[in-house]
């Protein structure tokens, strides 16, 4: 259940009632930030994937894997050299 975040500043609640995988805009700006929730509280057995989209994140070139039930994470664009960092 593939879904591309179509919008930066925002709040993403996640239904973990399946595996979900998140996209991350191709073209963010520096500074943007988007907040991922795990709003069902099962994302320790239905995993979110935060899909980099070409953009690295916490400087890595793989994708982002939640898998803490309730968990929360808040991204933030700083760049090519680090891409998206985790708060």
């Amino acid at each position: 259940f593939p879904v591309t975040i179509p919008a930066v500043g925002k709040r993403y609640f996640v239904n973990t009632s399946a595996a979900r995988t998140l996209t991350l805009p191709a073209d963010p700006a520096l500074n943007d930030e988007i907040q991922i929730f795990d709003a069902s509280g099962l994302a320790g057995t239905n995993n979110i994937t935060v899909d980099r989209n070409t953009n690295k994140i916490n400087g890595g070139t793989t994708n982002l894997t939640m898998s803490t039930n309730g968990a929360a994470i808040t991204l933030i664009y700083t760049g090519a050299t680090y891409g998206w960092k985790s708060l």
